[in-house]
This record gives structure tokens, sequence and C-alpha cells, in this order.
């Protein structure tokens, strides 16, 4: 059975697919995102790659497989994450997105955000993390898990390192897999608090939050 939220998802999969609002709706098929809303944790990547294109889904090529990989190490099946992208269409030559290109695509990830409406929200690379972290550099705050605000709602946000980044250097891939490893910990630290204590939590100032979630 198709849920509500399952149905809302489609619904703008859909105005995505039909979106000409920028120059990359030419670079291939667009991606706007797969797995299951239901477990309300979400991952945000920078934009589709050439095999993310021609598929039409996200992180289906070497990157793609070494998150399959990660998700196998804590026990995790990929499609109950929500997956998407900064960009729901390839830049030319795998490129850095743009500024405007990034504008013009936030309307529908903040859509995406509101539908989810994720417990947990991790971010890959740098333009994924910026989009909710200001002034900061990812190799210093990756695997620190933190509240930020985000409209009027409070985002539980972990910053990681981007797979493609692991596939260039064992460095990084190895500071991934232990981030990684700390998924299923902050995921048990919510279930703990609960709804009530959750609540609490929202009511904190962002320092005592973070201070709080130093452990992972």
């Amino acid at each position: 059975m198709t849920g509500k939220k399952e149905r809302s998802l489609q619904q703008l999969a859909e105005k995505i697919a039909v979106c000409q609002k920028c120059p990359l709706f030419k670079n291939g098929r667009p991606v706007a995102g797969q797995g299951q809303p239901s477990k309300r944790l979400m991952m945000i990547g920078e934009a589709p790659g050439y095999h993310e294109s021609v598929q039409g889904h996200p992180f289906v090529g070497r990157a793609g497989r070494l998150l399959d990989d990660l998700f196998t190490l804590i026990n995790l099946k990929r499609d109950q994450v929500f997956i998407t992208n900064i960009l729901k269409h390839r830049p030319p030559n795998n490129r850095d997105p743009l500024p405007q290109e990034v504008k013009t695509c936030r309307p529908f990830l903040d859509q995406q955000i509101k539908i989810v409406n994720p417990r947990l929200l991790i971010t890959l690379g740098r333009f994924a993390m910026e989009k909710f972290i200001d002034n900061a550099k990812i190799s210093q705050i990756h695997g620190q898990a933190r509240w930020v605000d985000w409209f009027d709602e409070r985002l539980l946000v972990l910053p990681l390192y981007h797979p493609a980044a692991a596939l260039r250097s064992n460095f990084i891939k190895d500071l991934l897999e232990k981030d990684f490893l700390k998924i299923n910990n902050i995921l048990d630290s919510l279930d703990k608090k609960g709804k009530e204590e959750g609540n609490s939590l929202n009511n904190q100032t962002k320092g005592d939050v973070d201070d709080q979630l130093k452990i992972f």
C-alpha cells in the first residue's frame, strides 16, 4: 500500500521530471530521489553523475556501490533511506553545482525534506552540508550530529564525507566508515529519548543540544 508520504514524493517527482528552469534538464534523465520515507531517515548528496542520469536513480555508480557497502556495515537496507541530491539533473562533466542551479532546485529539495520530515538527515559532501551549516569545513565537523534551525523546524543533521571523495582517498574512506557506524547509535539514542524528551530537546538552545551529541 502506498502511503501519503510516498504519494506526495511521487507527485513531486513528476514535477521534477518536466522541470526546465535551468539548462541542466538537457543532461540526461532527472533524478528526483529514491527510497522509503517511513523510517524518517534522509540522505542528501550533491548531484547526479553519468550513471545516475542514465538510470534515473541516485548513487548507482562506483560511489553508489560504496554506499551500499556502508549500509551493509550498519545492517541497513538502502530502500529504508530516502536518498536525493541538491541538484536533480547532472551538471556537465560532473562539475560542481553553480549557485544559481542550487537556488533553482532548492524548492524541490525543501519540499522533499518537509514531506519526509526526517528524524535524522545525513548530508554527503560539502555542498549538501552547506545547505544547513554555514561557515564550516567538512574536515572539521564530519561525523558530528547537530541540531540546526530550518524554517520553523529543528533538524538533526549529520554531515559526512561524500562517497566519491572516499573513492579517491583511503584516509577519507576510513573516516567515512567510522562516521557511518555512528548512525545506529544516534537513531537508538533518539528512540530511547522518546517523543516527550525529544520535545524537551527541541526547546533547548543549539549549543546545549550540540554538547549532548558530542558523544556521537
